[in-house]
């Protein structure tokens, strides 16, 4: 089956899903944009963005009416009846940005709200204590900020932001320590450094990607240690998938143990980030870099 029959199949078994939580574009009746993973309706619209669905398709539109929908005027996303976490305004907002809106008036909102919220570490953080309130929950969420970080990377002029530099700086000393923080325990370990696509929480792959749109991230040594980590795990210049949750198995453009042509792109964009400012070298380019069939 060739690429594009397969993106095909892809995106219609991913729409397959869109009543499954019992209402329409998979969100539930009370509008939970998060209920029902891995096909919640945050999730599913960024599976259909990787696989190429344009943003004015049907299902993209329903979306972003969903999300803007649970806008609200300071700037937060409510993803569902009385939720109101930094979190997941951010996983939100980074779905809008993917999809243009990233100069809606309102996007616009929610950008200074994360500025007006940013930590004094450097990142963001959830008050949701749910491993009780030991020394390691006083730093912010490491997978809060680099969503907040992806977002941000979206949005000209943001990419050099001294602001952000902060943030960078939070997600580079996580890499140092490793232990789990915050009051969520996000730590840096085997399961992290596992090839997770698509890339739906806190690992390598997504920490690496977000963190090669931002200048100070590549001039520094741990990024270099973490980029060097991922650029071990290709295989003949293509990204295999390590992990990949098992509802999304069946789905071709992430399959377990095998070289995804999407996440081969993404990887390329990381390559492209370095060449930038002259820091990609002949050795970490891989050697097919050829067309990528969408």
């Amino acid at each position: 089956m060739m690429i594009a029959e397969q993106t095909d199949a892809d995106v219609a078994a991913i729409l397959s899903h869109r009543h499954d939580q019992g209402a329409d574009w998979w969100t539930t009746p009370d509008r939970k944009l998060l209920k029902g993973a891995p096909f919640t309706t945050l999730e599913s619209a960024l599976y259909l963005l990787e696989l190429g669905v344009p943003p004015d398709h049907e299902a993209l539109r329903g979306v972003a009416q969903l999300i803007f929908d649970a806008w609200r005027e300071d700037g937060r996303i409510r993803t569902a009846p009385g939720d109101l976490y930094p979190c997941h305004t951010a996983l939100a907002a980074n779905v809008l940005c993917r999809m243009g809106y990233g100069q809606d008036v309102r996007m616009k909102r929610t950008l200074a709200y994360f500025l007006d919220t940013q930590q004094p570490d450097g990142g963001w953080r959830c008050e949701k204590y749910s491993y009780g309130h030991g020394e390691e929950t006083r730093y912010s969420t490491p997978y809060t900020t680099l969503v907040v970080l992806d977002l941000f990377r979206q949005v000209p002029g943001f990419q050099n932001d001294p602001r952000l530099d902060r943030a960078v700086d939070f997600l580079l000393l996580h890499w140092e320590i490793r232990r789990p923080i915050s009051p969520c325990h996000y730590g840096i370990g085997s399961r992290f450094l596992q090839v997770e696509y698509p890339m739906r929480g806190y690992g390598l792959f997504y920490y690496v990607y977000v963190l090669s749109f931002y200048a100070r991230a590549r001039a520094d040594a741990r990024f270099r240690a973490a980029f060097d980590a991922l650029s071990s795990k290709t295989l003949d210049g293509g990204m295999p998938v390590e992990r990949v949750v098992p509802r999304l198995s069946a789905l071709s453009f992430c399959k377990k143990g095998q070289v995804s042509w999407a996440a081969t792109a993404r990887w390329r964009e990381i390559l492209h980030n370095f060449e930038k400012d002259g820091r990609n070298s002949a050795k970490s380019r891989p050697e097919c870099c050829g067309t990528i069939h969408r």
